[in-house]
């Protein structure tokens, strides 16, 4: 059984879709979450902020740990955006708009948080996606940020072994709002394997929850008809 009891963990992107089912799920395992978003997180102690304003993220981060009593047991990075779209025909703003959010603001809040994580031998769960171990078509801008997550976490791992817990959560498609204003081109169908997002985020707890000294460094989760995987 998962016990988060005690454990204080920030959640980006905690609105909606993982976020909102990680907030959740640590509070069932008895954790205090932390929020940040663009808007606000009813009931939960939080900060409004546009990630791609990576100052803005750090600050807004030390601001939520400092309320907490500057103590942080862990961070989950669950907010994303995408543009879907050609290379050519997404614009240039919009492209970077993906990177800044999904990579650099993933960066911006861990490093932020990392102080108060080293002194509580806290964890940190990155989240890329499928889309950061494999490509398609009229996704550059997911994917450079997806897979450069990968990177970064495995770095971050390197650099902070036997400090910190750093773990890479690679999840498949969700029911999630985040395919709402894509157009039919670019949202799955309504038979699309997709998985409950509250299955991810207990994988998360799963992950936070792992005896310290003993690290799951990546996991993968999808429905069981995931057709793109391995």
């Amino acid at each position: 059984m998962s016990d988060l009891t005690g454990k204080t963990v920030l959640v980006t992107g905690a609105a909606s879709g993982l976020g909102a089912a990680v907030v959740a799920a640590v509070r069932d395992a008895g954790g205090r979450p932390l929020a940040l978003d663009r808007v606000p997180v009813d009931g939960v102690p939080h900060e409004v902020v546009d990630l791609s304003d990576t100052r803005a993220a750090e600050a807004a981060t030390k601001r939520l740990v400092d309320g907490a009593g500057g103590t942080l047991d862990a961070v989950l990075t669950a907010a994303g955006t995408d543009k879907c779209g050609a290379l050519v025909d997404v614009d240039g703003d919009d492209w970077d708009k993906v990177v800044l959010v999904n990579l650099l603001g993933t960066a911006a809040v861990v490093r932020a948080a990392l102080p108060a994580l080293d002194a509580s031998h806290g964890r940190v769960v990155t989240v890329s996606s499928s889309l950061g171990v494999r490509a398609v078509s009229d996704a550059t801008a997911y994917s450079a940020s997806k897979f450069g997550v990968i990177g970064f976490s495995r770095a971050l791992a390197a650099e902070t072994r036997g400090r910190i817990g750093v773990t890479t959560l690679i999840p498949a498609g969700m029911k999630t709002r985040f395919f709402d204003d894509r157009t039919a081109q670019y949202a799955p169908g309504e038979d699309a394997n997709l998985n409950d997002p509250a299955n991810v985020a207990n994988a998360v707890v799963f992950a936070l929850s792992s005896p310290r000294g003993s690290e799951i460094r990546e996991i993968s989760v999808m429905h069981e008809e995931e057709p793109s995987w391995p």
